[in-house]
């Protein structure tokens, strides 16, 4: 018989089938929701065909439905500006929509140094903002924001473990087997993590680099829950598969 820690042990270095629906987890405390998933079943999506933001869980739900996939789960992506523009990069489907924005400033998505998540025929990355673009990685899906959380296994510098910030907080981050790691703390959690403990839970999960999404609007939905009414983004990172085809 498998005990219940070497259960949550298997977990934590990535052994086992993808999960194909959140996961609650709690680590040190804080109860998190998880996706673990190929970076072939990840979009990032900020606009629709016709260059229309898609700012919503349903708007974003429908706008993949109608490219014939099928929407597993949905997530906000990172730091925008007023009018739901985001902060930094964005790359939706090969296109460019928003450039990298290499900027000093305050808040969190300034705090250096910032991050990009991507994706390419290659597989998934987090890399440092000064680091964009790498050589050789055509980029297909993309999202900038900050702080990275991770960046060769190093936490951020300016993270402290005794920090008492503890917010509800988002964030991705790609393991060692090229697995993409989604979490976000839960809304009902005992506590939530500072930046510290944020960038630990992914670490323990198997990662060398993360990145911090964003903060206290952060939500994450599966099945029924993603057609329901949301809150407004920048963007949003989805899982999606293929719809089976009945024979």
């Amino acid at each position: 018989m498998i005990s219940k820690t070497t259960v949550l042990f298997l977990f934590l270095i990535g052994v086992g089938p993808s999960l194909a629906e959140p996961q609650k987890k709690v680590v040190d405390g804080v109860t998190y929701h998880i996706v673990e998933t190929e970076a072939e079943a990840v979009k990032i999506v900020w606009k629709d065909e016709k260059g229309k933001q898609l700012s919503s869980f349903p708007e974003v739900a429908k706008f993949l439905s109608g490219q014939g996939l099928e929407v597993k789960m949905l997530m906000n992506g990172g730091i925008f500006e007023p009018g739901r523009i985001p902060s930094g990069l964005l790359i939706q489907d090969g296109k460019e929509l928003t450039p990298v924005n290499r900027k000093k400033g305050k808040g969190n998505f300034f705090l250096q140094p910032n991050g990009i998540f991507m994706i390419g025929p290659k597989g998934a990355k987090v890399v440092a903002t000064s680091e964009y673009p790498l050589k050789g990685f055509q980029v297909d899906q993309a999202v900038q924001s900050g702080p990275l959380l991770l960046r060769k296994g190093k936490t951020h510098p300016v993270f402290r473990k005794e920090s008492k910030s503890r917010l509800h907080r988002n964030g991705v981050g790609v393991r060692k087997d090229g697995k993409i790691i989604l979490a976000m703390s839960d809304f009902e959690s005992d506590k939530f993590p500072n930046l510290f403990e944020f960038a630990d839970l992914f670490r323990k999960l198997g990662c060398d680099d993360a990145l911090f999404l964003d903060g206290d609007i952060s939500d994450m939905v599966s099945g029924k829950e993603i057609l329901k009414p949301s809150n407004n983004y920048g963007s949003i990172i989805a899982v999606v598969s293929k719809p089976k085809v009945e024979k």
